[in-house]
């Protein structure tokens, strides 16, 4: 046994975890097989990363979850918000994304006033 962890070596992998991580992609499969895929799409995107969510709000094939990816998104993805509002100036996208834009844009205005009062 060495004192020091080598990073030359492969990291080794619990095997309860990727028992777990087994699990949860046939659980998956399973749900995206059996029921309706937009409705299993829009539970992923609560439980997913900033990435995926604006990945989700630029380019799902579903419109309900492009709307909600767009609901999701923060003042980190701003830019993103910015590309579709440019994008997609008078799609239902865009006018959605300039909506949550400017509600994020008050949020931080909201807040600074809040705690500089």
């Amino acid at each position: 046994m060495c004192c020091c962890d080598d990073p030359t070596e492969p990291q080794k992998v619990d095997p309860r975890e990727l028992l777990r991580e087994q699990a949860h992609y046939g659980e998956l499969v399973r749900e995206l097989f059996t029921d309706d895929p937009e409705k299993v799409l829009l539970k992923l995107l609560a439980q997913s990363n900033s990435y995926l969510r604006e990945l989700a709000a630029l380019r799902a094939h579903y419109p309900a979850v492009r709307l909600r990816a767009i609901e999701l998104l923060d003042k980190k993805s701003q830019s993103v918000l910015e590309q579709i509002v440019q994008k997609e100036r008078e799609s239902a996208f865009g006018l959605a994304a300039k909506n949550r834009l400017e509600h994020v844009n008050d949020e931080g205005g909201l807040l600074s006033k809040l705690f500089k009062s």
